[in-house]
């Protein structure tokens, strides 16, 4: 019988990460490279793992993960983001528990477009009377 993998979609500005939990010791796979490789900066493993450690699940799932999009911050926004939603399908329980932290919502927060006859999304050209 195949192995049990959970599947959820994490996104965060523009970085979009398909994330795959299943049984495992804790082994990160991101982009084919190891979760320290991927994210040198400890803060933003934290983040990523934040889900995880909240649930008391660290250690029993293996992650593999696809990233793309964003910078390497917000990768690992939308990272922490699918592990969550992926847990939410292993057990729809841990629900209470990640949403108080603020790990299932989305963070909706994007550069905002630029407009026509603006300089910017919202800052014009210095007005002249002559």
């Amino acid at each position: 019988m195949p192995e049990k993998r959970y599947y959820a979609t994490g996104k965060r500005k523009t970085a979009v990460a398909r994330v795959w939990l299943k049984q495992g010791v804790g082994n990160f796979i991101i982009n084919g490279r190891t979760l320290d490789n991927y994210f040198p900066v400890e803060g933003l493993r934290i983040m990523v793992n934040k889900p995880l450690v909240i649930t008391g699940h660290t250690g029993k799932f293996d992650v593999v993960a696809n990233i793309y999009g964003g910078g390497i911050p917000a990768q690992a926004w939308a990272l922490g983001h699918g592990i969550a939603k992926a847990l939410l399908e292993f057990n729809n329980n841990l629900r209470a528990t990640l949403k108080k932290q603020g790990l299932i919502t989305r963070d909706p927060r994007a550069k905002e477009r630029k407009k026509y006859g603006k300089k910017a999304a919202r800052a014009s050209f210095q007005f002249s009377k002559r």
